[in-house]
């Protein structure tokens, strides 16, 4: 089958282990207040393409990507499971290392069979946890984080390995409360290898200019890497105290 793609970097130093072979997928539920890629949300659009097609880009590169791999971003990759599972599947047979970046929306916990076979053929999964608090995260996506939150204990435990990772946006996710809350809920996933901790920047702008559309957070300043720094003590904190309590109540 086909999928719909957005575009390809073929030099990824920042979307996993080594160096990637990115795709980035066609279309996204989240409207995230902070997202730099509005041209992916509209589903259906860009180019069309076959797993296998995609598969021959990359293994025309190949000795790039020696210790690297595959991996899909978006937009949302999980809303073309089908094609996305395929894709791994093949890459798999292929002996490539497959990493999937997404944000969880599209978990559905009472259907998890189709998520568990996406999982046997994925190596790593890059989890974009938004805001640990509900009622924030929907103002910060226009969603709930109930299904993403399972997702990330579903990953865990079919042994996936995970990354983590979270924005810091002012007025959103800058909080030592926020930050401390996810660390101690992450540091209940077994699997968690990494967490990246991101400054929030406003280099999408002009994508929204170009597009017509307003941008949500207007003249928000960008967040110091300093800020990005603290905050990441904040979070380990969070997973240091998690794993005191599982150590005490083993």
């Amino acid at each position: 089958m086909n999928g719909y793609i957005h575009s390809v970097e073929t030099f990824g130093t920042v979307d996993g282990p080594g160096v990637r072979f990115v795709v980035f997928f066609q279309g996204c539920p989240m409207r995230c207040l902070y997202c730099h890629n509005p041209d992916t949300w509209e589903p259906g659009r860009g180019e069309e393409v076959s797993a296998e097609a995609l598969l021959e880009r990359f293994e025309k590169n190949l000795a790039f990507y020696r210790g690297g791999g595959i991996t899909c971003s978006g937009g949302e990759p999980m809303m073309q499971l089908t094609f996305l599972t395929e894709l791994f599947e093949q890459a798999h047979e292929r002996g490539i290392n497959t990493c999937l970046d997404t944000s969880g929306i599209c978990f559905t916990p009472d259907d998890t069979a189709s998520a568990q076979r996406l999982l046997a053929a994925t190596d790593l999964v890059m989890l974009d946890i938004k805001h640990i608090d509900d009622d924030a995260h929907r103002r910060l996506t226009g969603h709930s984080n109930e299904h993403i939150l399972k997702f990330a204990e579903f990953i865990s435990e079919q042994g996936t390995d995970l990354w983590v990772r979270h924005v810091i946006v002012p007025g959103f996710t800058d909080s030592e409360d926020e930050q401390t809350r996810l660390g101690y809920f992450i540091g209940g996933l077994k699997t968690l290898k990494a967490v990246d901790v991101l400054p929030y920047h406003d280099m999408g702008k002009r994508k929204y200019v170009e597009l017509g559309i307003p941008y949500p957070l207007g003249d928000t300043p960008p967040v110091s890497k300093e800020t990005a720094r603290e905050a990441y003590g904040h979070i380990l904190a969070g997973i240091k105290k998690r794993l005191r309590v599982n150590y005490r109540t083993q």
